[in-house]
């Protein structure tokens, strides 16, 4: 029988649902059938009180998450799945990351990473991610977009898309309406856009986002480049919540995690949904178990 990948499962911030969401995973039939979970978390027996702020729990989900990728750069584990952090907790022990995918790149040095969302119905690349919507326009340079575009299409082979077709979505309303609402859609994401077709990538847009999600769902695109956080969620969580699978490309390693935060108000409570972490446990081991490029 050949060896099932060893899938390291970090617990994320203690205080949320991600330890109770952690151990129904790996009792789950499909995650067994898969893999190897291996699960990263606090020391036993220290305890966190559920739902509750601070910077204790903020630091042991960052340790949690050192080792596992630690682990997976060094061969030890096949691939990463994290369990949700909370960003005010990290804040309130002093890390200067925003969250799991600015801390992934710089523990593995990887040059650039993108965010994806992955679901049978959609899949959707931020261009920019935690950051204020106000510096979003400064953030969305010609470059930048290009980088984001280049990587989507290099990685989305990996699942499933051997020539994958990209929509654009536009950051103004109607993408700008050809400089009437808005002279970014014409000044810097078209330009992009046309750098990438030069190069061969099936990429088209701006196009309004009111519409590009819809007309990606229907076929037309495997995935949608969104300009900022809300304007791919929105959509995503939308028709697959609980399904979702966060993805980052660009890494050396697999790493996969849930759709939703740490959810303190249910933590603790045994109502949480696992579907999310489970598919993404499912998801990094069919990725562990393909070959890369």
């Amino acid at each position: 029988m050949p060896l099932l990948p060893r899938i390291a499962l970090t617990v994320g911030d203690p205080a949320g649902v991600g330890p109770e969401l952690v151990e129904q995973a790996i009792r789950h039939p499909k995650v067994r059938a898969a893999c190897d979970p291996v699960v990263y978390g606090p020391p036993h027996g220290t305890l966190f009180v559920p739902g509750v702020l601070s910077k204790e729990a903020g630091l042991a989900g960052y340790d949690a998450l050192v080792r596992a990728v630690e682990d997976a750069l060094a061969g030890r584990v096949d691939a990463v799945t994290t369990a949700p952090i909370n960003k005010e907790a990290w804040a309130l022990a002093g890390l200067p990351w925003r969250g799991h995918t600015d801390l992934l790149a710089h523990l593995t040095g990887a040059p650039r990473v993108a965010m994806m969302f992955y679901s049978r119905q959609l899949r959707v690349v931020l261009a920019t991610v935690h950051v204020a919507l106000a510096d979003v326009p400064r953030l969305l340079t010609r470059e930048h977009l290009i980088d984001v575009i280049r990587l989507t299409a290099q990685e989305l082979p990996r699942f499933g898309f051997p020539r994958p077709r990209l929509g654009l979505a536009g950051l103004n309303p109607h993408a700008g309406e050809h400089g009437v609402i808005g002279t970014e859609d014409d000044e810097v994401l078209r330009p992009a856009v046309e750098a990438c077709r030069a190069g061969g990538i099936l990429v088209d847009g701006p196009f309004p986002a009111d519409t590009l999600f819809v007309r990606a769902m229907r076929g037309e695109f495997d995935a949608v480049v969104a300009c900022y956080h809300d304007q791919g969620l929105v959509p995503i969580k939308m028709v697959a919540f609980g399904q979702a699978v966060n993805v980052t490309l660009g890494l050396p390693i697999i790493r996969t995690s849930v759709d939703h935060g740490t959810a303190f108000d249910i933590a603790g409570k045994g109502v949480a949904d696992p579907g999310s972490l489970i598919e993404a446990v499912l998801l990094a081991a069919r990725l562990a178990a393909s070959p890369r490029g």
